[in-house]
């Protein structure tokens, strides 16, 4: 029995309307569980061609990319699978861009059918109907039926049951789409972590102990095309390297692997660094492709003299400062990977006191308003920044990079020999002993701690410690008189230095210990929780009897940006 007849018999045991129904539900089911359309979507059009008793059937998909509706399930004798029409071609393309059911009861006398398909296989288009399949951003396709085996022509009641018979089509269409624009994403995901974790991998180690090579790297996105180097050479000089790679995404990150491996390879050799780029530039020339290319600039540092030796390949000026007065050096050489042959010029100075940076064009781009930063931009922002010692000037320069609009991967590299540093004043402030003051006192130390690059956690917990504090001397030492609270925050080096003071009758610090966690009574943790958190504190009444000092330090190395 064929499956026409199967269909006969099934719609005269049940009746037209329950065996309509029944097929809904059944597609609906089948389309809705199944992700493989390859495989439901032939099914599902030939259950269709048979419950509409039709010769032929086919399933559009608009693709977007071409702007042409594609053929993608056939059911006939003809097989049209991959045949394309422009979106004002022919009924389907009238059905598409109209999203309305369109009827052709006489296909021969009528201009709008497109006659093609026919005149090359000899098949004959007597009546057809075509019904926009139809998701929530607007119409995706188009299901056309051709020919009623009973010869009858199309009429509004096909249009109805078709319209009905679209409605799960288009559902599955759109949520298989929806799925594998997902799975893709996420797909992209993981290759872009993976990307970000191998370049992060790519950078150098931050160095401590008086190292006089700093350097952060952030992305504008979710991988960087900017990347930077420093390594030790067996004469004791230092070699360094930034780079900026053209272009952005997945193409970009595996140049700018290669560039910084390669760089790296060619600087450990102690070529001279116009040779250095030379070389470079002849390797990258052979296997770059698609116009992409890579900025740089490379050098080396002798502590002994104070010497930088360095060369740059199509990369912004680097700025020597020192005393308030600029010294620019420019990049005579073009970009690496574009023209093989290319000779690169040296350059020779002295570092003496001054600081010396190199930073990537993303900074230089930052949007100001309508504008751009610009090298004046950039100098003002050294400028207000350089009484800090140079980890926290980094961190301060890329903070107030970021309260601006980065659109480009934003690299720095700074070189400068370390000072005996002096221990930076992050916050300091009196207020009243009272309750009520202590939120504003909270607020205040959280912003301090947190430009000072605070972990999140670390941050909340020293904030609690310093309140808690607050709160026994206002509780306990002034004990309901007046004064006043004294709080500073300083950092030196790695460590934060809290210090409280005030003016009431001195304490015995003899009394102010830790409390025994096995009584059971409220209350009186705070010393427990100061004790526990911070690396050593100290309370101690001032001279002549009056006042009190309590000091408490906690280790918290400062991150730089990509360390962040």
């Amino acid at each position: 029995m064929s499956a026409a007849d199967a269909h006969l018999l099934a719609k005269a045991a049940v009746g037209d309307d329950a065996y309509a129904f029944a097929l809904l539900a059944e597609l609906s089911e089948a389309l809705a569980v199944s992700l493989d359309l390859r495989r439901t979507l032939p099914i599902a059009i030939q259950r269709i061609v048979d419950y509409m008793q039709v010769q032929a059937a086919s399933l559009f998909l608009f693709d977007e990319e071409t702007d042409e509706l594609a053929c993608k399930v056939c059911v006939g004798p003809i097989d049209v699978r991959g045949l394309r029409l422009g979106t004002d071609q022919g009924i389907v393309g009238l059905a598409f861009t109209q999203a309305a059911v369109q009827i052709v009861a006489d296909a021969a006398n009528d201009e709008r059918v497109y006659k093609r398909i026919d005149e090359e296989t000899g098949f004959v288009t007597h009546s057809l109907i075509c019904v926009p399949l139809t998701a929530a951003k607007g119409t995706i396709g188009v299901l056309e039926l051709i020919n009623k085996l009973d010869g009858a022509a199309f009429d509004a009641t096909d249009a109805g049951i078709l319209r009905l018979l679209a409605v799960p089509t288009a559902l599955a269409i759109n949520n298989a789409r929806m799925a594998t624009a997902l799975i893709e994403q996420q797909r992209l995901k993981r290759e872009f972590d993976l990307a970000r974790r191998l370049q992060k991998l790519l950078l150098p180690k931050r160095r401590r102990a008086g190292f006089p090579l700093l350097a952060v790297n952030v992305p504008a996105h979710e991988i960087s095309g900017d990347f930077y180097d420093y390594f030790d050479l067996a004469d004791g000089r230092i070699g360094f390297v930034i780079g900026d790679v053209s272009g952005k995404g997945l193409d970009a990150a595996l140049l700018m692997t290669r560039a910084a491996s390669l760089l790296r390879w060619a600087g450990k050799d102690g070529l001279a660094p116009d040779e250095w780029l030379r070389r470079a530039n002849e390797e990258l020339c052979q296997t770059t492709t698609g116009g992409r290319f890579v900025c740089a600039a490379v050098g080396y540092y002798e502590r002994s003299t104070g010497e930088v030796r360095l060369a740059g390949a199509g990369f912004p000026p680097a700025l020597l400062h020192g005393d308030g007065v600029y010294c620019e050096y420019r990049s005579d050489g073009p970009p690496l990977g574009i023209v093989a042959g290319q000779e690169y010029t040296e350059t020779r100075l002295r570092l003496g006191g001054a600081a010396l940076y190199f930073f990537s064009d993303g900074v230089t781009d930052v949007r100001v308003g309508d504008g751009r930063l610009g090298q004046e931009g950039v100098r003002g922002l050294i400028d207000r920044h350089a009484s800090a010692p140079p980890e926290a000037r980094l961190r301060l320069m890329v903070s107030e990079l970021r309260q601006l609009r980065l659109v480009d991967d934003t690299t720095l590299l700074l070189l400068e020999e370390p000072r005996a540093q002096t221990a930076q004043v992050l916050l300091r402030q009196t207020f009243p002993a009272e309750a009520e003051r202590l939120r504003s006192m909270r607020a205040d130390l959280r912003l301090a701690l947190q430009r000072s690059g605070v972990p999140a956690d670390l941050r909340d917990r020293l904030v609690l410690a310093v309140d808690e504090a607050c709160c026994n001397i206002i509780r306990h030492a002034y004990a309901g008189s007046s004064g006043d609270i004294v709080l500073s925050l300083r950092r030196d080096g790695d460590v934060l230095d809290f210090e409280l003071r005030d003016d009431a009758p001195g304490v015995d610090p003899s009394r102010i210990t830790p409390r025994d966690l096995a009584e059971c009574r409220a209350g009186g943790l705070g010393v427990n929780f100061i004790d526990a958190l911070m690396d050593g504190w100290r309370l101690q009444p001032q001279a002549g009897g009056v006042g009190n000092v309590l000091r408490m330090w906690k280790r918290c190395p400062a991150p730089l940006e990509d360390e962040a």
